[in-house]
């Protein structure tokens, strides 16, 4: 029996399409949803920088882009840029979010959506003499010791952690002195003179510079030591009019919370869990 030349090629061609739908179906999906810009930092490593390759990478990238994977109404495009640019291409609307290791202020909370749940955790604690390793262990043995801290500038987020400290532990207190903005190398030398008893560092800051075999104070590793005091919340910040992307990234975040997700890619950037400490 012969089949018509027609029908036959009507037939492949039909066959054709109908497999090409179905492969690329989820695809053609994500090429119809809605585009969010997502700006972020380039140098903050680990939590946003521009790889070896390129690439946006970074704890903070990894989360999202992991979150973007299960919000198929959305098509996340990561945007490397300026910490300005972020910040006002957020506000003003060029950027749907912004990721930079943000704390959350009262000044921001003006001009950004916060969502119910923070992306990442900020360790912070204190760098103070290895000498003093054993009557320092956590912050409270060192408002005990003396509590002489390097001065720290009024207007940063450190200082309102200090100052909560201080408000809950009247008994021992911190010295907390305001000051204009100094170099780090300021910090660690006034502490290592006996100046002050400990500089309130992040901790990424101090492997970065003190712990690192390529730290540009690596040659302190031994007169220098590190405890952290708690993980203070980092926050992608949202335009005021993305609501709706904000409940999505927050039900989104607390499935890869449950699933594990968050944990894993936190021991993959940051070699521990920073969880751990925000509860602190």
């Amino acid at each position: 029996m012969k089949l018509n030349k027609k029908i036959l090629t009507v037939a492949v061609a039909a066959a054709l399409v109908l497999s090409a739908a179905s492969a690329a179906g989820p695809k053609d999906k994500k090429e119809t949803a809605k585009t969010v810009f997502v700006a972020h930092t380039q140098t903050y490593v680990p939590y946003d920088f521009v790889n070896e390759k390129g690439e946006s990478d970074g704890f903070e990238v990894a989360v999202l882009k992991a979150i973007d994977e299960i919000l198929p109404q959305y098509a996340f495009k990561f945007v490397p840029t300026a910490d300005d640019d972020l910040l006002i291409g957020v506000e003003t609307g060029k950027y749907d979010i912004g990721i930079k290791g943000a704390w959350a202020t009262a000044e921001r909370r003006k001009k950004f959506l916060f969502p119910k749940n923070g992306i990442g955790a900020s360790v912070i604690g204190l760098a103070f003499r290895s000498e003093n390793a054993g009557k320092i262990k956590d912050i409270d043995s060192f408002a005990a010791f003396s509590g002489k801290l390097v001065p720290i500038a009024p207007q940063s987020a450190q200082y309102a952690v200090v100052e909560d400290y201080n408000k809950s532990h009247a008994d021992h207190q911190i010295k907390l002195v305001p000051s204009d903005v100094f170099i780090i190398n300021d910090a660690y030398q006034w502490v290592l003179e006996g100046r002050y008893d400990a500089f309130f560092d992040l901790k990424v800051s101090f492997v970065k510079n003190v712990t690192d075999e390529k730290g540009q104070y690596h040659a302190l590793a031994g007169k220098l030591s590190y405890v952290p005091y708690k993980g203070i919340p980092t926050w992608p910040l949202f335009n005021k009019n993305d609501q709706a992307l904000a409940d999505a990234y927050d039900k989104a975040f607390e499935t890869l919370k449950a699933n594990g997700t968050i944990s894993k890619l936190s021991e993959k950037y940051f070699g521990e869990d920073v969880f751990k400490y925000a509860n602190n």
